[in-house]
């Protein structure tokens, strides 16, 4: 796991990448950002040889503490526990639908 470092944090060191992006044009990106620290291009460099689609899909696949700002409800960690993700990804980073609570309040 990549201590010091966030979802948040990884996904803001991308903010000039065109997708779809390598994960050697990820790190790349993050080195160039000026934003991307050490935590963040050794994350970056941890995820899967995968071409990702967006931004969701790297904050997805990238090791972070499961503490970090991802912002989940305790049902949506059960569903990611019970769900299987992407080969190599976290299992605290995939998706997790919002409980039927939360999308009643959203709408």
């Amino acid at each position: 796991m990549v201590h010091g470092t966030s979802a948040r944090e990884v996904v803001d060191a991308l903010k000039d990448v065109d997708f779809p992006a390598t994960k050697d044009e990820l790190v790349e990106a993050a080195r160039r950002s000026g934003g991307g620290s050490k935590e963040v291009v050794a994350a970056l460099r941890a995820i899967p040889p995968d071409e990702y689609a967006n931004k969701d899909e790297v904050a997805r696949s990238v090791r972070v503490d499961p503490a970090s700002d991802l912002g989940l409800s305790p049902a949506q960690r059960a569903e990611q526990a019970r769900k299987g993700g992407r080969p190599g990804q976290s299992q605290h980073l995939r998706d997790a639908p919002k409980p039927p609570i939360q999308e009643e309040l959203d709408s």
